[in-house]
């Protein structure tokens, strides 16, 4: 779906700034952007690459986008969809933005003059310490034993 707010912010910014090196995912956005080079749709490979490269990264709050600026460490400003909107079909990424927001992973923007002021923050921001990119083996562990269930009693479900 078409994110034309995070676009057009994006691009505001990046001419009030100067930049001219910003690269932006726009999909199917019908915006044409003055300031940011654009590519409609990157491959998952090209956009980890470009994540590795990038000194920083503004996106929606999308599950995947986040796991993968969160393994490669770069730090994350994200800017969630808004089913008001009609960005998405309704307000999970607000939850998802401020979860992560509170734990300390990502800065979030909610609006326009917040998107300006944290771009500052993304721009002077530490690299992340990169997460795995797989479950830990306790966790494995302990999800294998739940579908095998209690020693002697079979798989859950399963007949007497």
């Amino acid at each position: 779906m078409p994110f034309d707010r995070l676009v057009g912010w994006a691009d505001h910014w990046a001419e009030a700034t100067g930049r001219d090196d910003v690269l932006a995912q726009i999909g199917s956005s019908q915006l044409q952007p003055r300031r940011l080079k654009v590519v409609p749709f990157m491959d998952p490979r090209t956009f980890r690459a470009r994540v590795e490269e990038a000194d920083g990264v503004v996106a929606h709050a999308g599950m995947g986008t986040i796991i993968t600026v969160l393994e490669v460490g770069r730090p994350l400003l994200v800017v969630p969809r808004l089913g008001a909107l009609d960005e998405t079909r309704n307000d999970h990424q607000l939850t998802t933005a401020r979860r992560l927001e509170q734990e300390q992973l990502v800065l979030a923007a909610y609006d326009r003059e917040e998107f300006f002021a944290r771009m500052e923050g993304l721009e002077h921001g530490s690299r992340l310490p990169r997460i795995a990119g797989r479950a830990g083996e306790p966790l494995l562990r302990r999800l294998r034993d739940f579908v095998a269930g209690p020693p002697g009693r079979g798989s859950p479900g399963a007949g007497p």
